[in-house]
């Protein structure tokens, strides 16, 4: 389960280290706001795709040990949510950076 976490973040850190050279000053991160200048943020908070894609993956991990040690069902889940969570948020940091660079 890892190894998922590791490639997502070697692939995040491969993006934005190519690309970090023709980054805009601002980029749209939020989506969800209304259309201009509500969803631009600052280059650097795209970091925080990947920041929460591992604090994320450290949370479901201290949950599982913590309350369902022993539990395959819950340690499948789990995984799967995380395997989850590793693809789309890589897929999204990579579209957001390929799309404004």
């Amino acid at each position: 389960m890892i190894y998922v976490l590791i490639g997502s973040d070697l692939v995040m850190a491969a993006v934005f280290l190519l690309r970090f050279s023709h980054l805009p000053p601002q980029v749209p991160l939020f989506y969800s706001l209304p259309w201009g200048e509500q969803q631009l943020a600052d280059s650097w908070t795209i970091l925080l795709l990947p920041f929460a894609l591992n604090l994320l993956f450290i949370f479901n991990n201290f949950i599982y040990r913590r309350f369902f040690l022993g539990n395959p069902l819950v340690q499948k889940i789990l995984d799967v949510l995380n395997i989850l969570l590793s693809v789309s948020l890589t897929l999204i940091f990579v579209k957001i950076i390929f799309l404004i660079t």
